[in-house]
């Protein structure tokens, strides 16, 4: 019997919690939110010396650091083909090479503090499962490889060839990157902030923030008046700090983990290289072995509530449709029982590519939201990024996220913008697996 994690099987809570904030206490800087961008960007700024703040509202990884699926990859925007739709081939080259920095950054990061994630560097690949997605992989891969990007196309021979399932039919191979465990990457982070001497203050609810020369930001204990502030809570910007309305909205994602597979089921499966799976779906599905040969795999599906409000998290209809969508990709595993469903909150923005700015008279009031599923690679390195930032010294690659914005309307036109979109998305994939069990029958 399949079971729900309202947290996660990743993270718990650490056995060093730090202490909430009480009373009034002053810093250079004060930073909102403690995953992978809020812990980074705290580590960038010790190491310029600057006294740092920073608050979560539970603790360090609990929201979408310690939740989401542990690919690592150079993957940005909704993928390379819609990217090239809306920005160009150009632009778009330059994003996926941006998104490959991100990969070599947490790498680098995972070595300098002497991270053990369970990181595999398997690369992921990205398949196609039914007729139709052939033709956009084999030209995205196409142009990719012309401009030097790190990707190929794997036609139906190389796929089963490298042995991987058979639902899968052919995709493009991203070799940078692989998979990891996202809870102890984050755990190791912020044990590194803490040895840095990041003044971390866990169980911290923000409840205001009072913009000026010097900001005052009030918790459910206390007051913490700095210079400037950085705002680092993804997709609970909006329903926590009644901010950046136009810029993203808060969506509830699925996922689940197998129990362990048995010797002889990992043989029937086949999927020797272990490579990550992400599908060319509207709403992708992804697959993956853990370090202990569970298969994790989900999203497909996403949930908005109106008001951005964080959809809840035990969604019954939800989980049978995604062991649905397993069953159909592995129906050799048919007797591989799921062991846990979770999930959580990520932010998206229209056109899928991070937000980053400024706000308030002052302009000390920095931002860097919009992860849209892609937050291991980006997020870490724009974390770094966000602190230089918010000392003055922007980085220079990071221009290539500049475009013209296109916002979010206000409600209730919003959640009908996002209720729309959400369904023509479904109402495509559904259409596309409809089909191939029609085929399989």
């Amino acid at each position: 019997m399949s079971r729900y994690d309202a947290l996660s099987p990743w993270v718990t809570a650490p056995a060093d919690l730090q202490a909430p904030l009480a009373g009034e206490t002053r810093a250079d800087v004060a930073i909102v939110g403690g995953g992978y961008t809020g812990l980074f960007a705290a580590l960038r700024l010790r190491e310029q010396g600057v006294d740092v703040a920073l608050l979560e509202s539970e603790f360090c990884g609990a929201g979408a650091s310690g939740r989401n699926a542990g690919h690592l990859t150079p993957t940005i925007g909704k993928d390379v083909p819609t990217c090239m739709k809306l920005f160009g081939q150009e632009k778009a080259v330059a994003l996926v090479r941006l998104a490959e920095d991100g990969v070599a950054f947490v790498e680098d990061a995972m070595k300098k503090h002497a991270i053990d994630c369970d990181y595999e560097p398997t690369g992921n690949v990205i398949a196609g499962v039914h007729p139709k997605h052939r033709d956009p992989l084999a030209k995205s891969a196409e142009v990719a490889q012309k401009l030097g990007v790190k990707a190929e196309f794997l036609d139906e021979n190389h796929m089963r060839q490298r042995r991987l399932p058979e639902a899968f039919r052919f995709g493009v191979m991203e070799s940078c990157g692989g998979l990891m465990n996202p809870g102890k990457y984050v755990m190791g982070v912020r044990r590194a902030a803490l040895a840095a001497g990041v003044r971390v203050h866990e169980r911290t609810r923000v409840l205001e923030i009072e913009e000026g020369q010097k900001i005052r930001v009030r918790t459910n204990g206390g007051t913490v008046s700095a210079d400037k502030l950085l705002i680092a809570t993804n997709a609970y910007t909006v329903p926590e700090l009644r901010r950046l309305w136009s810029k993203i909205i808060p969506v509830r994602v699925t996922l689940f983990m197998t129990k362990p597979l048995t010797p002889e089921q990992m043989a029937r499966v086949g999927w020797i290289k272990r490579e990550g799976i992400y599908t060319a779906h509207e709403i992708l599905e992804n697959y993956r072995f853990t370090a202990d040969n569970r298969i994790l795999g989900g999203s497909k599906t996403i949930a908005y509530r109106f008001a951005s409000a964080l959809p809840d998290g035990n969604r019954p209809d939800d989980f049978a449709f995604l062991a649905q969508a397993f069953y159909d990709r592995f129906p050799m595993l048919k007797d591989l029982e799921i062991d846990v469903f979770w999930g959580g909150w990520l932010s998206v923005t229209l056109d899928y590519l991070p937000v980053t700015g400024t706000l308030g008279r002052a302009k000390n009031i920095h931002y860097s939201v919009g992860c849209n599923g892609h937050g291991i690679a980006q997020f870490s390195m724009m974390g770094a990024a966000a602190g230089d930032a918010v000392m003055g010294k922007p980085w220079e690659k990071l221009k290539v996220l500049e475009r013209r914005f296109m916002p979010f309307p206000p409600e209730p036109f919003r959640w009908v913008v996002g209720k729309a979109l959400q369904v023509y998305l479904e109402a495509a994939d559904r259409k596309v697996d409809k089909e191939l069990r029609r085929g399989a029958a």
